[in-house]
């Protein structure tokens, strides 16, 4: 009877010790898959991706970046600032940014906002583009361009015209269309000289509706030459001979006229199937030699000027 006993109270001591090993097993399987699920939460971010992501601190010299994932990110203040150095973002903005890795040593995430400002611009170009750009420096060939990224323009891209001191333009913004675009590469080719082209174009068809011998149209001076003028009318150059500049001696272009001048000229003649024009500027003013019997009547004593011996 008492062996009986024994061995009850036995049975019953393994069932408890059983049943305590079997929680102890369940709590620690529930732990595991609480500690998978937090692990898989958030978003499956990968390298090089961009995503969205809220600023939760901004201190002196970094930027704290919640993307959604089980960490955070860290982002240089310099990224965020402005031309002044002025900080352009505050606690609970939403901004871009690219992932550049996953948790680092001190467990937090790699990430850039400039890189994601830079991936989404190059998404966003495509040869035969028109782009802003403000030309930064001069390199060998041509010139560098930031458009965002910086893009190359070739010194026969310039302009209309070569270029010769391609310095003076650094510094300057203007209006670009891409020629030719390689994302792998990372390679942008810019044209100002076609837009310029395409512009002229335009202009010259509207001038030409309008051109006519006698008329008289206002005009810039576009280039000078030992033997007179180029005009620019408007998409059509004409020739302003010195001869035609003044009814009184004139030694070179230079001495009445400058680039960028701009002038009233009359159309002297303008030859329609070679699109060439002849342009006068005296010819604006009333010809002085018709009043010349009364300016300079016979027998009367006036004062000159030698100008040649």
């Amino acid at each position: 009877m008492v062996e009986m006993n024994q061995e009850l109270e036995q049975e019953q001591e393994d069932e408890i010790l059983n049943d305590e090993v079997g929680m102890d097993e369940s709590e620690e399987e529930s732990f595991a898959d609480l500690l998978e699920a937090y692990e898989q939460s958030g978003p499956d971010v990968s390298r090089g991706e961009v995503v969205q992501g809220t600023i939760l601190q901004v201190t002196s010299d970094s930027v704290m970046v919640d993307i959604g994932y089980k960490s955070e990110g860290l982002i240089s203040v310099d990224e965020f600032k402005d031309e002044n150095g002025e900080v352009t973002v505050k606690t609970g903005d939403v901004v871009d940014v690219l992932v550049e890795g996953t948790e680092t040593e001190s467990g937090l995430l790699s990430l850039s906002k400039e890189k994601a400002d830079r991936k989404k611009i190059w998404n966003s170009l495509e040869e035969g583009a028109v782009v802003d750009g403000k030309i930064v420096s001069r390199i060998k060939g041509g010139l560098s361009v930031d458009i965002g990224v910086n893009a190359f323009l070739p010194g026969s891209q310039v302009d209309l015209r070569p270029v010769r001191n391609l310095d003076k333009l650094v510094g300057d913004t203007f209006s670009f269309k891409i020629i030719k675009l390689n994302k792998r590469r990372g390679n942008i080719v810019l044209s100002r000289r076609v837009l310029l082209e395409e512009e002229r174009e335009s202009k010259r068809a509207d001038t030409l509706q309008f051109l006519e011998e006698g008329k008289i149209m206002e005009g810039v001076v576009k280039n000078l030459t030992d033997y007179g003028a180029f005009i620019d009318l408007g998409g059509i150059d004409g020739l302003l001979h010195i001869t035609d500049m003044s009814w009184g001696r004139v030694n070179h272009p230079s001495d009445i006229l400058n680039v960028g001048d701009a002038i009233n000229v009359k159309i002297l003649k303008f030859d329609t199937e070679k699109e060439r024009v002849s342009l006068g500027l005296k010819q604006v003013t009333p010809d002085p030699w018709l009043e010349v019997e009364e300016k300079y009547p016979v027998g009367e004593k006036v004062k000159g000027k030698v100008v040649s011996l």
